[in-house]
């Protein structure tokens, strides 16, 4: 599925035709909004969308597989590169948000030879920062390391919701990192070079991302869910779902608790990678004795996964057989259910605490005092086999549905995403009440399966719904769920959005600052 971005001259290449009246409208706002700010036009539009993850939570900077699919919702970015730095050795960035309340406008003198990002400050164009460095350093292994960029001028317009589990932050990333490449004069994007600068990219903001993110953000197709696979490299291919009755589709409910993962990383999103990494560690040590753990493309540089191939090495059997035993043995070698202290993981991997601080707790801010490694590899690894068993159910011929009646196999489909959603509560421990009580209601209402998406903690959920059920789902959110709390009317209606899979990035060449 690589390939160049697609270079687009029409919103249809873009959005279905549902969604057209309404994003005609916003374009021309951003691009009329673009000409009173910069006082000239924009030259083209990089946009890049959010995700739903379907199935495979928490398991892509493992590097298992994954299946989520792009959305409506996401970033557009209107570039000029029509202006001049204020002073030698520089280049000028002028960024602004249509929402200038919330994301002030900001103006940037960046040196040639670096672009500084102060992680620990949370400012909205630290995205847009990470991506021109990604994309910086992408372009000087093409050109030398003497190219010097060119000066932008932008503005943003998001609707991908902030801390919402949609990934608004990787189509940021994704987007920013795409407007660069084109400002500076690449016609041919490649998708798998631009996802791989994002993914990297993100991490500048102090995000152990896994890539799933921003893979989906990119190579996404309409009408069809994505594979996304990091062993033996990145790569993605398209995933469909067979005709069903009644007929399937994805709804996505707020649950309006927002989880930043750049704030709250030390102790949610990034403390997990380094369970995940010291899990991986501890298991190698234990049962691949006198052999070390391969490095890999892991965020910490390593993995399960490169554990779970030291293991099966010369293995015959199949993945699902492999992942089946991963988890029998993890039971009966990580036997601590109240968690290990650094002292215990130390041990167990024969180095010393200050190695196992240096390894796996200096490259990010990560905060634990016990670290659940039993639980997270359980997660990982059952997960992993509730992928390939979705997988199975969508391309098997011998499981498919007969399309008269698919009740029974929707149910399938939908038991698989319920076992997430209990695994990602009560191992993972990345669930929170609100988003629970999402899932039971839309269950109790009709949905085949419902559970938490993206990195949790708040955030959104994702209900496999029939078509049929759509209204009396929505309705009964509604009633027990978003009546109870004090929404605005924007926020209720965007609080529930029937999804469907949507393409990823592209660049709209514009005709003197229109579309």
């Amino acid at each position: 599925m690589s390939g160049p971005v697609p270079t687009v001259t029409a919103l249809q290449d873009i959005y279905t035709q549902e969604a057209l009246s309404d994003q005609t409208e916003r374009w021309n706002k951003l691009l009329d909004k673009f000409q009173a700010l910069y006082g000239g036009p924009a030259q083209f539009v990089s946009r890049s969308p959010g995700r739903v993850n379907i199935i495979g939570e928490h398991i892509d900077y493992s590097l298992y597989s994954v299946l989520p699919m792009g959305m409506t919702p996401d970033v557009i970015l209107a570039v000029s590169t029509d202006l001049e730095p204020s002073r030698e050795g520089t280049y000028k960035i002028k960024i602004a948000n249509v929402d200038n309340e919330r994301f002030p406008t900001r103006e940037f003198d960046v040196s040639y030879s670096e672009v500084e990002i102060d992680a620990t400050i949370h400012e909205w164009t630290n995205y847009f920062k990470s991506g021109l460095r990604g994309a910086l350093q992408l372009l000087r292994k093409k050109y030398g390391a003497d190219f010097k960029p060119k000066s932008m001028q932008v503005l943003m317009d998001g609707t991908v919701p902030a801390g919402g589990g949609l990934s608004s932050s990787a189509a940021f990333v994704s987007a920013s990192a795409l407007a660069v490449m084109i400002a500076n004069g690449e016609r041919d994007v490649d998708k798998k070079a631009l996802t791989e600068v994002a993914i990297v990219s993100e991490r500048a903001v102090g995000v152990n991302s896994g890539g799933m993110d921003q893979s989906a953000s990119v190579f996404s197709e309409r009408g069809s869910a994505l594979l996304v696979s990091f062993t033996p490299s990145l790569s993605a291919r398209p995933v469909y779902f067979p005709k069903t009755n009644p007929e399937l589709c994805f709804m996505v409910a707020q649950s309006f608790v927002t989880s930043n993962k750049q704030e709250t990383g030390p102790i949610h999103y990034n403390l997990r990678v380094v369970e995940c990494s010291m899990a991986a560690a501890y298991l190698n040590a234990q049962l691949c004795k006198g052999t070390e753990l391969p490095k890999d493309a892991g965020p910490l540089g390593v993995s399960i996964r490169g554990f779970h191939q030291n293991y099966f090495k010369d293995s015959q059997k199949s993945m699902p057989e492999q992942l089946t035993e991963l988890i029998e043995l993890t039971k009966s070698t990580l036997t601590q259910e109240q968690g290990y202290t650094i002292e215990e993981v130390a041990s167990g991997i024969s180095i010393s605490v200050d190695d196992v601080k240096a390894r796996f707790m200096s490259s990010f801010p990560v905060r634990g005092e016990r670290f659940m490694l039993r639980q997270r590899a359980l997660h990982v690894f059952t997960e992993a086999l509730r992928v390939l068993q979705f997988l199975s159910l969508l391309e098997d011929p011998s499981l498919a549905p007969d399309s008269a009646h698919t009740i029974e196999y929707n149910s399938k489909l939908g038991k698989l995403m319920n076992e997430t959603q209990d695994s990602c509560r009560d191992l993972y421990e990345c669930s929170c009440s609100e988003i629970d009580e999402l899932c039971k209601i839309a269950r109790e209402a009709g949905s085949y399966g419902s559970r938490l998406t993206g990195a949790g903690w708040g955030g959104c959920s994702v209900h496999l719904v029939p078509a049929n059920k759509v209204e009396d789902i929505k309705k009964a959110l509604i009633e027990k769920y978003y009546s109870k709390r004090k929404l605005s009317e924007t926020d209720l209606e965007g609080a529930i959005v029937v999804s469907r899979p949507m393409n990823g990035s592209a660049v709209f060449q514009l005709k003197d600052g229109q579309i």
